[in-house]
């Protein structure tokens, strides 16, 4: 087996698998096919069941950010049972309110908006800052962002700026953890992938197949080819690049003037449909 990635024999923790169709599924599983050994943490023990045949033999731990203190007791047990140091960390979580179905951003709750950061921002810098001390001297951190921090989907909502704050999240551990230390921290910004978790956005799938039409490509993102990125990340085939977000979006972010979709937008058929017209008062009642 080639080893040009040199992570044969190396011990790495993934959070965040929740079924096949995850990305932190799929890292695991270019990890694992790599020859490295897999430490997974999932939110829940009913997720932690639900994932029973799919993690079968392995090390499983669990770990809800959302309770103070949950990354340090993960970091402990895994330490522990005997599975540090670690070569890296794959932090791919996430987690938005979308109950209420379509909201403006302007509409956005405070409750929503702190649950949301925390779970899927701030939780890095806690998942960090618990293995700093069980960590390999070059291990890497990588986390799942998404592919623009300028856009403004309607349908995203106020996970943008969520998005935006762990990407900035990201760099600033990279500049903290470098004082002493050669760990690293890198995003992976994917489009817009066919996942469980991306199903919960109202109206994503009309977004999906947009984007789709975007690419250069005119062909959806796969899953693996995010994870095949987060793998060079974790690679210290990478060691050169830190505080950095690699983009993985087959081209849709370069191509907003792509000429069939301006044909497309500007066909008078797909035009709206125009507002009530005046009426003819006709002629004088006689």
């Amino acid at each position: 087996m080639s080893d040009f990635l040199q992570l044969t024999g190396k011990t790495f923790l993934v959070q965040g698998v929740a079924n096949r169709r995850s990305v932190a599924w799929c890292i695991a599983q270019g990890l694992e096919e790599q020859g490295a050994r897999v430490v997974y943490a999932v939110r829940s023990a009913p997720r932690r069941q639900s994932l029973g045949a799919l993690l079968a033999g392995r090390p499983v731990f669990l770990c809800d950010v959302e309770e103070e203190g949950a990354c340090e007791r993960l970091a402990a047990e895994v330490a522990a049972a005997g599975l540090t140091p670690l070569h890296g960390l794959v932090h791919s979580i996430a987690f938005a309110n979308y109950s209420d179905g379509f909201k403006t951003f302007a509409e956005t709750r405070r409750k929503d908006f702190l649950q949301a950061m925390g779970i899927s921002a701030f939780s890095l810098v806690e998942l960090a800052r618990a293995f700093r001390p069980h960590l390999a001297p070059a291990a890497s951190v990588v986390t799942i962002g998404i592919s623009s921090l300028t856009v403004t989907p309607d349908n995203y909502g106020y996970m943008g700026p969520v998005k935006a704050a762990l990407d900035s999240c990201a760099r600033f551990l990279a500049k903290s953890f470098s004082a002493d230390t050669a760990v690293r921290f890198n995003v992976v910004g994917a489009g817009p992938l066919r996942t469980s978790a991306s199903a919960g956005i109202p109206g994503y799938l009309e977004s999906y197949l947009f984007a789709e039409k975007m690419t250069y490509r005119k062909r959806a993102l796969d899953t693996a080819e995010v994870a095949h990125a987060a793998l060079f990340l974790l690679s210290p085939r990478s060691s050169g690049i830190n505080g950095t977000t690699l983009v993985v979006d087959a081209g849709l972010g370069a191509n907003s003037f792509d000429h069939d979709l301006i044909r497309l937008a500007m066909r008078p058929e797909a035009a709206p449909a125009p507002g009530p017209q005046p009426v003819s008062p006709g002629p004088p009642p006689a």
